[in-house]
């Protein structure tokens, strides 16, 4: 199901997602340690609407099933439990004490 642009990038900078402005709108994601992570995801400057297609592959490169990805767009998945995720993944460090 197609979802606007717009919610999905307030919902990924909710989540620890910072954005850069370029050709595209890249999102890095940042640990709640503050350290920018390898897990990125982009959108178009022109695009309203992100279609499945396109929801899939910024799904992959958030490292989450599509099922996941739409949990995180629509805020069921909050930052902790996506950061424990990326944690068991290997993706991003954990706090260290």
């Amino acid at each position: 199901m197609p979802r606007k642009q717009s919610d999905v990038e307030k919902s990924l900078e909710a989540k620890g997602f910072q954005r850069a402005k370029g050709d595209h709108n890249f999102f890095h994601y940042h640990s709640k340690a503050g350290k920018k992570s390898r897990v990125f995801t982009k959108t178009s400057h022109g695009a309203r609407e992100i279609d499945d297609n396109l929801l899939s592959q910024m799904a992959r490169q958030c490292k989450l099933s599509n099922k996941d990805f739409g949990l995180l767009i629509d805020c069921p998945l909050d930052r902790d439990s996506y950061e424990a995720k990326l944690i068991a993944q290997g993706a991003v460090e954990g706090l260290t004490a």
